[in-house]
Formats: structure tokens, C-alpha cells, sequence
């Protein structure tokens, strides 16, 4: 891999893991459609851990004081949000250890990569159209510190679904915040506060999994995960504010076109 390589699919990585397009698609298709090597699991895992630091930074005073809320225990506002965040990851934690080598050896081809996109892309759909009833009937949306354990354990399950490559571990999360009457830019940082254990959990597990046979693979990786950090910042910023004022059919119509573009390519034999 050379460092514009590492440059690229660190930007890619930084704007698809945090909007609702699944990274893993992009960084595959990128690298597909370019004619570079595929990145494997453990770059990709490792490169997303060091786009996560993008979240800690831009929520740093939510998680300072979810941390010392939880370790104080779940009686307060913060530490029972702490504790929600990390009954969330329970779900995805247990089925990526049960479903571990079929996810890396039998899940990342583009079929299963394609009809994810479109499935998730339905879901979603009806999630919107289930949030525009709501506001038909004056049903008010919730915030985030309206938010039970009910909400936790629901949109973990959801998050469990972005195992699937191209299912997305925003549009996932965002989707089931949107089934259970939340804002979207409620979900949504629901969403990306509640993806830093399992994400940091998922790229230490993998780091061992990385055999740096010179510094200019080290080099690659460090380049790859700055790229995706600051880019990521930008979209998480982005994201926020773009669904305080838009519904999210621009992604749902954009997974669902390229999910489509796809599977016709690979009938086509193009792919």
C-alpha cells in the first residue's frame, strides 16, 4: 500500500463509517474499482479505532462526564447514561465473537456487501416513514436524556446488524433510534456514543492481528487512521447538523442506487 493509498481509504473510512453508507462497502469498492490491494479486517478495524478518537474529541465533555457518572454507578443522569452505553454493546460484542470467521472469511464479497446496502436502506425507509407519522399525529420526538434501557438494549440489537459488511453501523443505530421516536440528531449521537466501546473493544482485538514487516507499513496504517480522524471529525460535525434539519433520504436513496448499481455489475460480469 503506498501512503496515497493509506491517505484515501483513511478519508474514505472518516466519511462513510460516521454517515449512514457502511465504511466497509466504500473502503472495498474503493479499492476494488481503483485496482488496489483489498484491505483486510484488521487494517480496517485498526484505522476505524483511530477515526473513533474523532468522536471522543468532538463529544469530550459528554464523555468525561459519562465516565465519571459510571463510575460513580447508575444513580445519576451521566452514569446510568454510561451504563446504557455499555449494556448497548453487549449484543454486538456477543454475536461478533459467535459470528467472527464467517464475518471475515465468508461475508466480505460484494453480493453480501450489495443486498446489505439495499436491505438496510428499506429499513431505514420505514423508519422514516414511521417518524413522519409521529409528527402527523403530534407525537413529540425524544432526547437523549429521555432515554431508557429499553432504548439501549433496542438499538444495541440494531448495532449488531452493522456485522453484516455494508450494513452500516450508523445507519443501523440511527435506523433503530428512529423505530423508537427519537430525533435523528438524537440517534444519531446516540449513535456514535454508544458505537465507542465495541469499536474500541473491535480494533485493540484486531490490533494483534497486524504483522508490521517494516515502518513503512506502520507508516500506512498511522497516515491511514489520521486521514480517517480528521475527516471524520468534519462529517461527525456534519452529520449533527445536517439531521437537525433533513430527513435522511438522501442516504437511504444513495445506499439503495449503489446496492443496485452493484448487484446489476456483478450479473453483468463487470465485477
Amino acid at each position: 500500500m503506498t501512503l496515497w493509498q493509506s491517505i484515501v481509504l483513511g478519508a474514505v473510512q472518516g466519511i462513510a463509517e460516521f454517515l449512514p453508507i457502511s465504511s466497509i462497502a466504500h473502503m472495498q469498492l474503493v479499492a476494488k474499482f481503483c485496482g488496489w490491494q483489498k484491505p483486510d479486517v484488521a487494517f480496517m478495524a485498526v484505522v476505524q479505532l483511530i477515526a473513533y478518537f474523532a468522536v471522543v474529541l468532538y463529544f469530550w465533555n459528554d464523555c468525561s462526564k459519562i465516565i465519571r457518572g459510571t463510575v460513580r454507578g447508575w444513580q445519576n443522569p451521566d452514569g446510568k447514561l454510561g451504563w446504557m452505553l455499555i449494556a448497548a454493546t453487549i449484543p454486538i460484542g456477543g454475536f461478533g465473537l459467535l459470528l467472527r470467521k464467517h464475518i471475515e472469511n465468508h461475508w466480505q464479497i460484494l453480493p453480501v456487501i450489495a443486498s446489505a446496502l439495499i436491505v438496510l436502506g428499506i429499513v431505514l425507509a420505514f423508519a422514516e416513514w414511521m417518524e413522519r407519522r409521529r409528527k402527523q399525529r403530534g407525537e413529540s420526538l425524544r432526547e437523549l436524556a429521555e432515554l431508557g434501557w429499553r432504548d439501549a438494549i433496542v438499538v444495541g440489537c440494531f448495532q449488531a446488524l452493522a456485522l453484516v459488511p455494508g450494513a452500516s453501523r450508523s445507519g443501523s443505530t440511527i435506523t433503530g433510534g428512529l423505530f423508537l421516536g427519537m430525533k435523528r440528531d438524537t440517534a444519531a449521537r446516540f449513535s456514535f456514543l454508544m458505537s465507542l466501546p465495541a469499536v474500541f473493544a473491535a480494533g485493540i482485538f484486531e490490533l494483534r492481528k497486524l504483522h508490521f514487516g517494516s515502518s513503512v507499513e506502520i507508516l500506512n496504517v498511522l497516515v491511514a487512521g489520521l486521514s480517517a480522524f480528521v475527516v471524520g471529525y468534519a462529517t461527525v460535525a456534519f452529520l449533527l447538523g445536517f439531521l437537525r434539519r433533513h430527513t435522511t433520504w438522501v442516504f437511504i436513496i444513495y445506499r439503495i442506487a449503489l446496492g443496485i448499481m452493484l448487484l446489476v455489475l456483478l450479473g453483468l460480469g463487470r465485477l
